[in-house]
């Protein structure tokens, strides 16, 4: 296999989507998405793509990867029309649903049809869908292997375009086997993207065996955060964390917060918290039911519940544009989950704040974060007289939201774990589950 070439990085004058060449229906519609100018991913893949090539692209979250990818597919699609024509594969349900909404955006003046494949829904309505012959399919690796294997008269033999998207992300969380599974089955002779956020040694291997003589692009080769983005910590005792991110939601009331942590026990645990002392907030992770979570989602987005408290299933490729300030409640164990999570506010050149809790126990962690962003985060200013004010009642909210999770815990207990084993496909739901370091299979006793 030759290697990739390189694109160029020159700092040549930045071209307009007219001047990359894109037809009519498409800068009809990016106008009306306000995309003004072409993201430097946008620009260094299109020309490529639009030749043809095959694409590997890396770049970091939030710089336009999705319409980089979805553009050169619209337009092929408008000179060759025909169903199951591209097929997108990502790593979540909601990435997947975000993907579907920009192809519909984009493709809105030539009457795209796209079809979300994805576990946690009835396969039925899905396979109905696919008699139907969709342009684009936007799936979870899981699910799409699902319906190639049991849905009559379902087949990739004629696909055009295939492209994997966040594929670091696939393949940490297990995907390669249906990975390898779909490769088997669809034609050989077809244009395939990879876009990674980095580039492992897992990726690489994988874009030996799908890609053929790719351009290689990428935009950022170091891990790194916007510089519209103030970073800062909080030193704290580990027995007043909860106090503390009161105090901090407090403070930021009239924000809105993504607050993160790294299990779902404590993600729903927060969440009770802080609504019983008056938040508007809402949890975000894999525990929830898919109309739950694209609910939270939507709330969350129209300004509902402020504050959205969630695991790592929505650090990655969500676009929530209006997120003024991300708050780690947990330090990420890994520096680039950190890059993520904070790359969910400060997006497109807006301003942003980031506030990560460290305890006693954390601070090595906060240090290789800092070493690998090549900046020192700056401490955020507490008045502890106020902080303790708070403790009583901070103290009697955390008692009543453990004792709720208790009575959920007690109610849906049975039903949870019989639903666990039905679907093959439940990766595309759990990886924050995994992120947390929870086995798939879980007893009754440990379940919180």
């Amino acid at each position: 296999m030759p290697t990739p070439d390189e694109a160029s990085t020159s700092t040549a004058p930045q071209m307009s989507f007219r001047e990359l060449g894109l037809i009519d229906p498409l800068l009809e519609a990016l106008e009306k998405m306000k995309f003004k100018a072409p993201t430097e991913i946008q620009s260094q893949v299109l020309p490529h793509a639009l030749q043809g090539r095959d694409i590997i692209g890396v770049a970091e979250t939030g710089s336009g990867k999705t319409a980089a990818f979805a553009l050169p597919i619209l337009q092929k699609l408008w000179e060759e029309p025909k169903g199951l024509f591209a097929v997108v594969l990502a790593p979540t349900r909601e990435l997947a649903y975000q993907i579907s909404q920009q192809f519909d955006s984009l493709g809105a003046a030539m009457g795209v049809r796209c079809l979300v494949l994805i576990g946690g829904v009835d396969k039925m309505p899905q396979a109905v869908a696919l008699a139907k012959r969709p342009h684009i399919i936007v799936a979870t690796p899981g699910r799409l292997n699902d319906h190639l294997q049991s849905t009559k008269g379902f087949s990739l033999r004629s696909l055009k375009f295939l492209v994997m998207d966040e594929a670091d992300r696939l393949l940490d969380m297990d995907f390669g086997p249906e990975i390898d599974q779909i490769l088997k089955v669809i034609p050989q002779e077809r244009t395939t993207y990879l876009f990674s956020a980095t580039m492992t040694t897992k990726v690489a291997k994988l874009q030996r065996a799908s890609l053929s003589n790719p351009v290689r692009v990428e935009v950022s080769s170091k891990y790194q955060t916007v510089s519209t983005l103030l970073q800062y910590y909080l030193f704290v005792p580990l027995i007043h964390k909860d106090v503390h991110l009161i105090y901090l939601a407090n403070e930021l009331a009239s924000n809105s917060i993504i607050l993160f942590t790294r299990t779902v026990h404590d993600a729903q645990r927060l969440s009770i918290m802080l609504r019983t002392l008056g938040f508007p907030a809402v949890p975000l992770h894999g525990q929830l039911s898919q109309s739950q979570r694209l609910g939270a989602l939507n709330k969350f987005k129209t300004g509902g519940r402020k504050i959205l408290v969630a695991t790592d299933v929505a650090s990655r490729g969500l676009d929530l544009p209006s997120v003024d300030v991300v708050i780690n409640f947990d330090v990420p164990t890994h520096s680039k989950d950190y890059i993520h999570r904070v790359g969910r506010t400060a997006r497109a050149g807006r301003a942003g704040k980031s506030i990560t809790i460290v305890t006693q126990y954390d601070v090595e962690l906060l240090q290789r974060i800092e070493k690998v962003i090549e900046k020192k985060l700056d401490l955020w200013p507490v008045s502890k007289e106020e902080v303790m004010l708070l403790k009583q009642r901070v103290d009697e909210a955390g008692r009543m939201a453990i004792n709720e999770l208790k009575e959920q815990t007690k109610g849906e207990g049975k039903k949870r774990r019989r639903d666990e084993g039905r679907s093959r496909d439940d990766k595309d739901r759990d990886d924050d589950v995994v992120e947390a370091g929870v086995p798939e299979v879980k007893k009754s006793k440990s379940r919180r």
